[in-house]
């Protein structure tokens, strides 16, 4: 039997009938771990809080271990100026560079283009060979996150695709619930592949049961992710679940791991980081920690 928790977690399902597969995620804790980070202002604190979601049902698309999926946006003239969110092995961080001034002249809730401007999202799949990796690049446009990137797996990826994310917060803790479905039949040899059809029979009966999934069903703690499928899609459909997967924020910075980038600089590099007191000082965005290196330590 599948252990599936009730938040910090992925499920993964399949519904073989319609040919679609799908992943539901809630994170709590792990996506407050990461927020804490630094000092938020709500709508940036949103805004991350659904590109982490999103990071984590993209992830577990990935079938092999040690693959990561990294999702970042470049923007231009936005208020946001960097995005970043990367997934390992159910390991999650995320990161927002911002303007405070540029967000202080936006209304309360400012549109997606007001945020990134003539932005960008870039969603990268680095698994091991012969796979390797596979970018996809989309325009940030749309009502959302989630709507940049379901339009990715269409345009890019000719992959019909469903995409719910909700962000709640109560007493100052906020929670996230994604649902995520796509239509993965493939056409008969010399004939149109069928996923690239959103019009199929198939894929239309579970876009329209999808998109019926309420935002306080995807943030309910107390209610469990396999419930969430079995109202939506049992009552036609067998729903079967393949695996649980637990979620924890993962930043992989240490003394070590910097230790080990310093050492791939050449010598003449790692002269000019140290600094007048013979330290490297090193500034993780992700968990807001520093790191001090003394240059005396490190290997020439």
């Amino acid at each position: 039997m599948i252990e599936i928790a009730l938040i910090d977690s992925i499920l993964s399902f399949a519904i073989p009938a319609k040919n679609c597969r799908g992943r539901v995620v809630r994170l709590g804790p792990a996506l407050d771990d990461i927020l804490a980070a630094h000092d938020y202002p709500p709508v940036i604190r949103d805004i991350l809080a659904e590109a982490v979601c999103l990071t984590a049902m993209l992830g577990a698309l990935l079938k092999d271990e040690n693959s990561q999926l990294t999702l970042q946006a470049q923007t231009e003239a936005g208020v946001i100026s960097l995005l970043a969110c990367d997934y390992r092995d159910g390991a999650l961080r995320g990161y927002v560079e911002f303007d405070r001034e540029r967000l202080a002249s936006q209304p309360v809730e400012p549109s997606l283009m007001a945020l990134f401007g003539k932005g960008y999202l870039a969603i990268t799949f680095d698994q091991p060979e012969p796979r390797g990796r596979n970018q996809g690049i989309v325009p940030l446009e749309g009502g959302s996150l989630a709507e940049a990137v379901q339009n990715y797996f269409f345009q890019s990826e000719q992959i019909p695709t469903l995409i719910r994310v909700a962000i709640d917060e109560t007493d100052g803790k906020i929670v996230a619930g994604g649902l995520l479905v796509q239509h993965l039949p493939e056409g008969e040899e010399g004939r149109e592949r069928l996923h690239a059809q959103l019009d199929h029979p198939e894929w239309e009966h579970v876009e329209i049961m999808g998109s019926s999934v309420k935002a306080v069903e995807l943030t309910d703690p107390a209610l469990a992710l396999q419930e969430i499928l079995w109202r939506l899609f049992s009552e036609s459909d067998e729903v079967r679940l393949l695996s649980g997967k637990p979620c924890v924020k993962g930043c992989r910075c240490n003394e070590d791991h910097i230790r080990d980038v310093i050492a791939r600089f050449p010598k003449e590099d790692k002269a000019d980081m140290v600094d007048d007191e013979g330290n490297i000082a090193i500034d993780c965005a992700f968990c807001s920690k520093k790191f001090i290196i003394t240059g005396a330590s490190l290997n020439n």
